[in-house]
């Protein structure tokens, strides 16, 4: 008896006007790639009816259908989450994100990648993050270069004192952020990854001690400085921000749907703001590494430069 599930990848030539397009707001449960021969494929004008619009040879289409065919479920999750990011407000956006990676947490794709990678216990470190006021700036650093500053529980509490100082302080007109050692940050600790008790109390916390929304909330005032890796939450922080400066040894990623989720730390509101919930889509689905150069044209950040080492 033939399954009445939709496929979980569907690719549609955009070229081809007797082809039927799907309705992306009724709930597909489809990665939908629309294929065309035209420069610039996003300009399509039935691109808004795919959640990835390409060339007809871009290498992209083999690295979609291999993440697609590997973790569906946080395939189409992603695709549906980014589908409605155009229409919802920061908060709104954090709270559904949230809510679908918890459930992915509790999923089987997820459980598969966890049972594969055994979690390390490390002690603790000293302080993650470090801060100097000088007058009205306040410089903030990841500082746990051993791990290329790995997102852990420690660093995002530190970071939410952090930005509290100048969510209190209107005098604090310049906020820095970077990272010690080689990295900026090389994404969540995924040792900590599924080590909640259960994920309705981790989407409790996540909403509760979100770095993103704390960043957004005085977006204006800081600069984030990028260099080596910037992996999932080491992209997705410094998104909220209203300036990012990279460093030419800047290479991002959105890695996550390997490990059965989608981005968790603010990724699929962050990154749409800046270059659209295709490019998003993209990035996540392929796994693909851009570098400084591709993410200034995209406009995921808006300097290269190397004048600070």
């Amino acid at each position: 008896m033939p399954s009445s599930h939709p496929p979980p990848l569907v690719l549609i030539d955009l070229d081809d006007e007797h082809v039927p397009v799907l309705d992306l707001h009724s709930g597909t449960a489809s990665v939908v790639v629309g294929l065309t021969a035209a420069n610039a494929p996003e300009d399509h004008p039935a691109a808004p009816t795919c959640d990835v619009a390409l060339g007809l040879d871009d290498p992209a289409i083999d690295a979609i259908q291999a993440t697609v065919a590997r973790n569906p479920m946080a395939a189409v999750a992603l695709a549906q989450v980014l589908r409605g990011a155009p229409s919802r407000t920061i908060d709104d956006g954090l709270m559904v994100e949230s809510a679908v990676y918890s459930s992915l947490q509790a999923g089987p794709e997820f459980a598969a990648w966890r049972a594969s990678r055994p979690r390390r216990d490390r002690p603790s470190e000293g302080d993650p993050v470090l801060l100097e006021r000088r007058g009205p700036t306040l410089d903030i650093t990841l500082d746990r270069p051993a791990v290329r500053n790995a997102l852990n529980t420690e660093m995002r509490d530190a970071l939410m004192e952090a930005f509290a100082l100048p969510m209190a302080d209107p005098s604090i007109t310049d906020v820095r952020l970077r990272g010690a050692g080689d990295a900026f940050c090389a994404g969540g600790d995924l040792d900590e990854f599924g080590s909640f008790v259960d994920p309705a109390s981790a989407h409790l916390l996540r909403l509760e001690q979100s770095v993103g929304r704390a960043i957004a909330s005085i977006a204006e005032r800081v600069t984030v400085h990028l260099h080596g890796a910037c992996m999932g939450s080491g992209i997705e922080l410094p998104a909220f921000a209203s300036r990012v400066v990279a460093h030419s040894s800047t290479l991002i990623a959105l890695p996550e749907v390997s490990l059965g989720l989608i981005p968790g730390a603010g990724g699929t509101v962050s990154l749409p703001r800046r270059i659209g919930r295709w490019r998003t889509a993209r990035l996540a689905l392929t796994g693909e590494k851009i570098d400084a150069a591709a993410a200034l044209a995209w406009g995921l950040v808006d300097a290269v430069d190397d004048s600070e080492g």
